[in-house]
């Protein structure tokens, strides 16, 4: 789209999409409300009514140009899969063909389940896993270079029904949570509620480079961060790229990636420049947990296809740069029945909303009694580099919920009963034409890792790159436990209001230990921490216990989200992916070293001692510069081949080693350190050598030259 080019929202908006509008303008009535029946109720789909659907899908999305159709799932690598085939049937006598798609075609797909991770749910000679379309989730169509495609959301799962993917266990803690939020407000007199559901907004945010540069970056190109780089004169210490004017090259790809999103329905909203320099954020208006990480993922695949057509690079890592903030996802997370009641809103008086304070209390139960599972849920290879720097939460969970809040659970504890909720006051400025408004009742925590804002709650700690599906799967899953136990006391009582009471307040004082209202960066509050006994698991390797806790299969065996032999396979699954993530690292490390840096530091002293030998013989010149210049960087060339040799070494000790916790301990204990001790003289040597001499582009070149 040319940057003259106009077009209206509205009109673009979800056009793309296999949408309810258009469900109802295609199928039959009988068929539309049959589908909405097993949307809304998760009723089972007759392969009579599938047929009737895949036809008017087939032909809307030939409509769009589509030639092709894909089961579009989420497999545990990181990534998005899909297996393309056409609508053509074997041709008939006069040599046409016929394009056609049936409901079995649509309702199941086959792809090979041993060639993504399982964990040991499946062995090599045990290749049949299963596609089963998501149908709460509306099917697509991608247009870009290949064309169209018809993309149809599914989960994917082993021949015997074990989960591969990220949305069969989502799918499986929202309906718990359903389950479990019914009888709860049932209890309260709701009757007309059907159906309760998580809602997330998940905030992206990015980093964006020029192309060409990045391809002069192996580190980049391999890993998605740089594995060298000294720091540029000037980072991020200014504070003036955060809000700031953006600029055209980004606003134009903006732009792009905006249209792309609308038409395929994801409300991208906000979009502005974040703290780093390069680094970027993109966010939506919520949506039920299950579309909203589809579109997460959509978002991230949009983002890289549209900065590629833009001479442009995404680069989604957790921390691609040392030195400047990193890039997280910030998961807005809340409970909504279908005709929009958000049992997070506190309303204007929270001190009298009992219902609301029955769900916040167990919440804060849930995050205090599984917070390393919670913090499990965020755990990731690069997210090890930003939790509890100053840019992120820190890796303590801890749940803010501002003065109001604090203050009405304060009154419960101490004296059972709330009586009263602190008002927002009028915002004084100072400057009479300013207009006068209310403020609200608290402030903001961006130092939380879990933090009431409102109606909703921000879980801050997931990485950029993953998805949004695993902490969703856990906040679904503990809530559940948490309303649960609360009503299997409150069915049982005669008196209701006290019973509900009590569990208020029981709920507040056993939990409140979880609640923190201060700076999270502080080293007291580490200290304090500790003493209130919060766990403090700074990386993923200690993380990945929480998953097979018996505390933890008891959770998810419960509410048949997980079983034993899942959860087992995710454990399996998370340390094989840490350590080769962080082999890959330490060879890219190795590779970049050998073949690009010894070489040309090796050419810079070659010509610097040809140099100095040239001046001596011409005149009887100072030299001292060079020759203190030549010493030092010959010194350091020296110590980056030590660490060179020695990072080879532990790397091949930490490959030879059997997959497991052994050996990812081994590669973060022994192979990381090897790798900071290599990048440490070599860093110190980009500062020395000549620029023309440095074999790939600075981080001044590659974050502010965009």
């Amino acid at each position: 789209m040319s940057r003259t080019e106009y077009f209206n929202v509205a009109e673009i908006f979800g056009e793309n999409v296999f949408s309810d509008a258009v469900m109802q303008e295609r199928l039959p009535k009988k068929v539309y409300r049959k589908l909405k029946d097993v949307i809304n109720e998760g009723r089972e789909l007759d392969l009579e009514t599938a047929d009737v659907v895949a036809h008017e899908m087939k032909e809307w999305a030939i409509d769009k140009g589509a030639t092709h159709y894909t089961h579009w799932f989420q497999p545990l690598n990181g990534v998005t899969a899909e297996k393309h085939d056409s609508f053509i049937t074997a041709p008939m006598e006069n040599g046409r063909v016929l394009m056609s798609f049936s409901g079995k075609e649509l309702i199941k797909g086959e792809p090979d389940a041993s060639s993504f991770p399982s964990g040991g749910l499946r062995a090599t000679f045990e290749a049949r896993g299963y596609t089963a379309w998501d149908c709460t989730s509306p099917a697509f169509v991608r247009q870009d270079a290949a064309g169209a495609t018809l993309c149809i959301p599914t989960a994917f799962c082993s021949y015997t029904g074990d989960a591969l993917d990220q949305k069969t266990p989502l799918l499986r803690s929202m309906e718990a949570i359903n389950d479990q939020a019914l009888r709860l407000i049932r209890l309260f007199g709701n009757t007309t509620s059907k159906r309760v559901t998580p809602s997330v907004g998940p905030e992206q945010e990015y980093f964006i480079v020029d192309r060409e540069k990045y391809l002069q970056r192996k580190d980049l190109i391999f890993t998605g961060r740089t594995l060298f780089g000294a720091m540029p004169p000037k980072g991020q210490e200014m504070e003036d790229h955060y809000f700031g004017a953006i600029r055209e090259r980004i606003a134009a790809f903006m732009k792009d990636v905006n249209v792309e999103l609308w038409k395929l329905g994801v409300t991208a909203k906000t979009q502005h420049n974040e703290v780093a320099p390069a680094q970027h954020e993109l966010a939506p208006i919520y949506a039920e947990a299950n579309i909203a990480v589809d579109h997460n993922q959509l978002v991230m695949e949009t983002l890289k296809k549209v900065a590629g057509r833009h001479g442009l690079q995404c680069l989604l890592h957790e921390k691609p740069f040392a030195g400047v903030n990193g890039s997280g996802k910030h998961n807005n997370w809340s409970i909504i029945t279908d005709d929009g009641i958000n049992l997070l809103d506190p309303g204007k008086t929270p001190h009298e909303n009992i219902q609301f304070l029955l769900v916040l209390t167990c919440i804060l139960k849930a995050v205090d009694i599984h917070a390393d599972l919670l913090r499990e849920s965020a755990a990731d290879v690069g997210n090890d580099h930003r939790l509890g720097a100053n840019e992120a939460p820190p890796a303590i969970v801890s749940v803010y919920l501002g003065e109001q809040l604090q203050d009405v659970l304060t009154q419960l504890i101490s004296t059972g009963a709330a009586t009263h909720s602190i008002k927002g006051q009028k915002l004084e400025t100072g400057v009479r034409t300013l207009p006068e408004f209310m403020k609200d009742a608290t402030d903001r925590n961006r130092t939380s890792p879990f933090a009431f804002t409102g109606n909703k709650f921000e879980f801050r700690m997931v990485g950029s790159q993953d998805s949004v599906a695993q902490s969703s799967v856990v906040l679904n899953t503990i809530v559940a436990e948490a309303f649960s136990e609360v009503c299997d006391v409150l069915e049982q009582t005669d008196d209701f209001e006290m019973a509900v009471h009590d569990l208020i307040k029981e709920n507040a004082t056993n939990h409140q230990r979880i609640v923190f209202n201060g700076n999270g960066y502080s080293e007291e509050w580490v200290e304090e921490a500790i003493k209130r006994g919060l766990p403090n698991i700074t990386s993923m390797v200690d993380a990945i216990p929480a998953l097979n806790t018996e505390k933890s299969v008891a959770l998810f065996e419960r509410f048949k989200v997980f079983t034993k032999a899942e959860l087992d396979s995710r454990v399996e699954i998370e340390y094989e992916l840490y350590s080769k993530e962080i082999n890959i690292e330490a060879k890219a490390m190795i590779d970049i070293a050998t073949k690009q840096i010894i070489p040309a530091v090796i050419r810079y002293t070659t010509v610097l001692a040809q140099s100095v030998t040239a001046v001596r013989s011409a005149c009887d010149a100072d030299v001292s510069v060079q020759t203190a210049i030549l010493t030092e960087v010959s010194s350091l060339l020296a110590d980056t081949r030590k660490a060179l040799v020695t990072l080879q070494e532990v790397t091949e000790q930490a490959a030879s080693m059997a997959a497991g916790r052994e050996q990812a301990v081994y590669y973060r204990d022994v192979v990381m350190r090897a790798m900071d001790e290599l990048r440490t003289p070599v860093d110190r040597l980009e500062m020395l050598v000549d620029k023309s001499m440095w074999p790939m582009p600075s981080y001044g070149d590659l974050i502010f030259e965009v």
